[in-house]
């Protein structure tokens, strides 16, 4: 794999507490980090442009949502 370097800039405050937890390899947990917000803001793209064109209002998105997870709830024998 092809590697470059990223440096970052960040309060002393938090590297002196990121030096207080021993045994973390912190450019792994970057990376990690990095890589999860990568996926989410493509899905969050994703979603943009399949709803681009919907006349729902966000009330109407909330009360669906709603509905939905009363439904999953009755499958799962959950009482709401």
């Amino acid at each position: 794999m092809n590697k470059t370097t990223l440096t970052l800039a960040i309060p002393a405050s938090l590297k002196k507490e990121m030096h207080g937890i021993r045994g973390v390899n912190w450019s792994e947990e970057t990376r990690c980090l990095l890589e999860d917000r990568i996926k989410r803001l493509k899905l969050l793209q994703e979603l943009d442009e399949l709803t681009k064109h919907s006349s729902l209002t966000e009330e109407d998105v909330i009360e669906i949502g709603r509905k939905i997870k009363a439904g999953v709830a009755r499958r799962h024998g959950i009482r709401v």
